[in-house]
């Protein structure tokens, strides 16, 4: 995937994650961004460590397995502002 497919992967994919944990985070449009596209790279390394293969392109599986990941990270980052 090319730069720009990754910003819009990881604007849907920290979208999501904020919908399925609402809360007071702070942070705007690119700390969303961000938490997307680190919850891509976690997830990937998650899965290619579980035998699960690489995930490329912008498909349904990339997106469940970023989506995964956006909220392991948006756990990990709540977990240490406490």
């Amino acid at each position: 995937m090319g730069i720009l497919s990754w910003i819009v992967m990881g604007l849907l994919v920290g979208i999501v994650a904020k919908i399925v944990m609402p809360g007071e985070d702070p942070g705007g449009f690119f700390l969303t961004v961000a938490l997307g596209i680190g919850g891509a790279f976690v997830g990937g390394a998650v899965a290619r460590f579980l035998g699960f293969g690489s995930f490329t392109g912008f498909n349904f599986g990339s997106f469940l397995i970023a989506t995964g990941g956006a909220i392991l990270i948006l756990v990990l980052y709540r977990a240490a502002r406490r």
